[in-house]
C-alpha cells in the first residue's frame, strides 16, 4: 500500500490511514512510559522516528520499520508473564475446625472461634490447628511441611507445636497460644503475599540495552541533521540496535530453555539466566535434598539370646502398619533379608511415641530411647554402648522390647544423595566458591554431613524465618545467592535469594516458589544449570556485538556514503539474521541429544525384541 500510494494521492490517503493506525499504539504507550519513568527510551525513540518519517514522506521505509518493530513486540510479549502464579493457595496443611475441650466435652469450633489459653485435643491422622503447648498426652508428629525433618518429631508435655503439622500417632491436649494469622505458618503465607511480585517485573536484557542506546541515537541524530540533512539523520535515528536485541535476547533464552529441558532441567522464567552464571555461593537444604527421604536400617545389635533377624522381623511386624519414613526403612530392610512377618494382633495395637503390639503371647514394643525410657524399662548396658556410637555418628536408634526386656535396637542412618559427592567437587571447579548447608535438624548430624562433604560452613537448628535471614546477610556480604531446597520451610528463603531451585518431588510450595526445577530429582544437574547458565550469557553477548556492528556501519553510512532509511533498515537486516543465526545456536546441541535418545530408544527395542525371539 506504501509503494503504491506513491502514485496514487487517493490510495495516499488511506496508506496515511493505516501508517496512522499503526502508530496510534506506539505513541500511546510512549506516552504512558514517560509519565511514569520521565526517561527518553527506545519508545520515544521509535514515535519521534515515525514522525521523521512521515514528515519527509518516507512511507514505505516506514512500513518496513514497522514490520521490524512489531515482530520484535511480538516475539518480546511472549517472554512477559501472562499471570502470576498464586503461591499461597492451597499450600498448608489446614483444618476449619478444631475440638475445644468445655466442662469436660469435646466441642467442634470454627477456627475463627479460638482464643489463646482454649484447650484442644488432637488425634491420630489429624492437622495440628494452632501454635500451642501441650499440656498432656504424647504423639508423633510430622513437622516436616514447617521445620524440613523428614522423621516424626516425639512431642510430650510442655513441648510447643506448630499449625499445619500433622498427627501421625498419639492423641494430644494442647493449649493455644496462637491461632489464625498469628501462627507460624499464617506468618509464613503472609510473607510470600508480600514477596509475590519481587522479580517479576525484571526487565528483558534486550529491552534494556534498548532503553540505554535510545538517548545516544537521538542526540547523534540531532547532531547530524544540518550536516546531512533529514534522510540521513532518519537512517542514523533507526540505527539503534536495541529493537534487534529486543528480538534476538528472549529468542536465545527460550532455545536455552529448550536445552534444558531436554537435559531435565525445568526453568520458570527464563530471565533469571541473567543471574545464574553470577551465582558464587550456594546454600543446601539438608533433609530431601542433599540426604534421601527415607533412611536406611544400619547395625543391628541384638541381646538376651536373640539374633539380628530376630530383632528386624518383630521391629518390622509392630511398624507395617505405620505410614511414616523410619517405619517404611524398618520394613523394607526385613523385606531385604526376606523375613517372614508374624502375625500382630489388631486388639492390642497402640501408637504413642512409639507402638505396641501383640504377637503371639509376646507384648512387643518397638520406639525410641525416649519411648522406652518412659515405660521405665531399663536399657542393657551392651546396648548403650551401640546406642552411644550410633549418635556421635549422627544416627538415631530404635529399641525392641519383647514383655518389658529390651532385647535389641536397630541404627536408624540418614542415606546421602549418591550424586552428591561428585557434584560438589563438579561445582567447586566451576567456580563456586561458598558452601553451606542449612538445616532444621541438630547440630551433630548436620556438621558430619557437611565434613563428610567438605562444605565451607553448615547451619542447624535453623527456623524458616532465620533460613532467609542466612540468604539476607550473605547477600549483605556482596554474594550471589542460590539456594536449594525441597520444602515448605524453604520457601521464604527461596523468595529471598537470588536464585532458587527445587527437586521434583518437593512439595508444592517448594515447587511453585523455585524459579528452577531439576525435574528428575537429580542433583548432578546442578553442573549442567550453570554451565548452560554460561553459554546464555555468552550467546547474549555475541548478539550484542552481532546487532551492534551494523548499527556502527550505519552511522558510518549515513555520514559518508548518503544511506536513506531505506538501506539502514537494509543493514539492520543483515544484523538481524545473524543474531537469529547465533540465537538459533542451541538448536544444534537440542538435535544431538535427540538423535543420542533417539539411539537409545532403537537400541532398546532391537534389545526388547531379540530378548523376546530368545524367549
Amino acid at each position: 500500500m506504501a509503494a503504491v500510494s506513491q502514485v496514487n494521492p487517493v490510495l495516499g490517503v488511506i496508506n496515511f490511514g493505516i501508517l496512522s493506525y499503526l502508530a496510534l499504539p506506539i505513541f500511546t504507550k510512549t506516552e504512558k512510559v514517560w509519565r511514569k519513568r520521565k526517561v527518553l527510551g527506545y519508545d520515544v525513540q521509535v514515535s519521534l522516528l515515525t514522525l521523521l518519517c512521515i514528515g519527509t514522506g518516507q512511507y514505505v521505509a516506514l512500513s518496513l520499520g514497522y514490520g521490524f518493530h512489531y515482530l520484535g513486540q511480538r516475539i518480546v510479549s511472549r517472554t512477559q508473564d501472562d499471570s502470576k502464579k498464586l503461591l499461597t493457595d492451597g499450600l498448608f496443611k489446614q483444618s476449619t475446625v478444631a475440638w475445644v475441650i468445655k466442662d469436660g466435652m469435646e466441642v467442634e469450633t470454627p477456627l475463627e472461634d479460638l482464643n489463646a489459653g482454649d484447650k484442644l485435643v488432637v488425634v491420630t491422622g489429624e492437622v495440628i490447628p494452632v501454635d500451642g503447648i501441650i499440656v498432656s498426652g504424647d504423639a508423633m508428629i510430622d513437622q516436616q511441611a514447617l521445620t524440613g525433618e523428614s522423621q516424626p518429631a516425639e512431642k510430650g508435655k510442655g513441648e510447643q507445636v506448630f499449625a499445619s503439622t500433622l498427627i501421625v500417632g498419639g492423641k494430644i491436649y494442647i493449649s493455644v497460644e496462637k491461632a489464625g494469622n498469628e501462627t507460624t505458618v499464617a506468618k509464613i503465607h503472609d510473607i510470600l503475599n508480600k514477596s509475590v511480585d519481587y522479580k517479576t517485573k525484571i526487565q528483558l536484557k534486550g529491552e534494556k540495552w534498548a532503553d540505554q542506546t535510545a538517548l545516544p541515537m537521538m542526540s547523534l541524530s540531532a547532531l547530524a541533521l544540518p550536516l546531512i540533512g533529514p534522510l540521513g539523520a532518519t537512517a542514523i535515528l533507526s540505527s539503534s540496535f536495541g529493537n534487534r536485541l529486543r528480538v534476538i535476547a528472549p529468542l536465545g533464552t527460550f532455545n536455552h530453555i529448550s536445552v534444558a529441558s531436554h537435559k531435565g532441567i525445568f526453568i520458570k522464567d527464563g530471565r533469571i539466566f541473567e543471574l545464574v552464571h553470577t551465582v558464587d555461593t550456594i546454600l543446601f537444604d539438608k533433609t530431601g535434598t542433599l540426604t534421601e527421604e527415607q533412611p536406611k536400617i544400619g547395625a543391628i545389635s541384638p541381646c538376651d539370646q536373640y539374633s539380628e533377624s530376630d530383632i528386624l522381623k518383630y521391629a518390622a511386624a509392630a511398624e507395617s502398619k505405620l505410614a511414616h519414613p523410619i517405619a517404611d526403612a524398618i520394613v523394607q530392610a526385613a523385606e531385604d533379608r526376606n523375613l517372614v512377618l508374624p502375625e500382630v494382633d489388631d486388639s492390642e495395637y497402640k501408637v504413642g511415641y512409639g507402638i505396641t503390639v501383640k504377637i503371639a503371647d509376646k507384648i512387643v514394643k518397638v520406639g525410641s530411647i525416649r519411648f522406652i525410657q518412659s515405660l521405665d524399662v531399663e536399657i542393657p548396658e551392651e546396648l548403650e554402648k551401640s546406642i552411644h556410637e550410633a549418635h556421635q555418628e549422627g544416627h538415631s536408634s530404635i529399641l525392641v522390647v519383647i514383655n518389658d526386656r529390651v532385647i535389641g535396637s536397630l541404627e536408624v542412618q540418614t542415606q546421602v544423595r549418591p550424586e552428591v559427592k561428585e557434584m560438589i567437587g563438579l561445582l567447586r571447579k566451576r567456580g563456586i566458591k561458598y558452601m553451606a548447608i542449612v538445616s532444621g535438624d541438630h547440630k551433630q548430624p548436620t556438621e558430619k554431613l557437611a565434613n563428610l562433604l567438605k562444605m565451607d560452613n553448615y547451619f542447624f537448628d535453623v527456623l524458616p524465618e532465620d533460613k532467609a535471614s542466612i540468604v539476607e546477610k550473605l547477600q549483605n556480604e556482596g554474594k550471589t545467592v542460590a539456594f536449594i531446597g525441597d520444602g515448605i520451610n524453604d520457601a521464604i528463603a527461596m523468595k529471598k535469594a537470588h536464585v532458587s531451585i527445587s527437586l521434583s518431588g518437593a512439595t508444592s510450595l517448594a515447587t511453585d516458589t523455585a524459579q528452577i526445577i531439576l525435574l528428575d530429582g537429580n542433583l548432578s544437574h546442578l553442573d549442567e544449570l550453570f554451565e548452560i547458565g554460561q553459554k546464555l550469557d555468552n550467546n547474549l553477548r555475541n548478539s550484542f556485538i552481532l546487532t551492534l556492528v551494523p548499527g556502527v556501519f550505519t552511522i558510518f553510512g549515513a555520514f559518508f556514503l548518503g544511506f536513506t532509511l531505506i538501506q539502514a533498515i537494509l543493514v539492520s537486516s543483515i544484523g538481524l539474521v545473524l543474531g537469529l543465526k547465533n540465537a538459533m545456536n542451541p538448536l544444534k546441541e537440542i538435535k544431538e541429544i535427540n538423535k543420542v535418545n533417539k539411539g537409545k530408544i532403537e537400541y532398546n527395542a532391537e534389545k526388547s525384541e531379540s530378548r523376546s525371539k530368545s524367549v
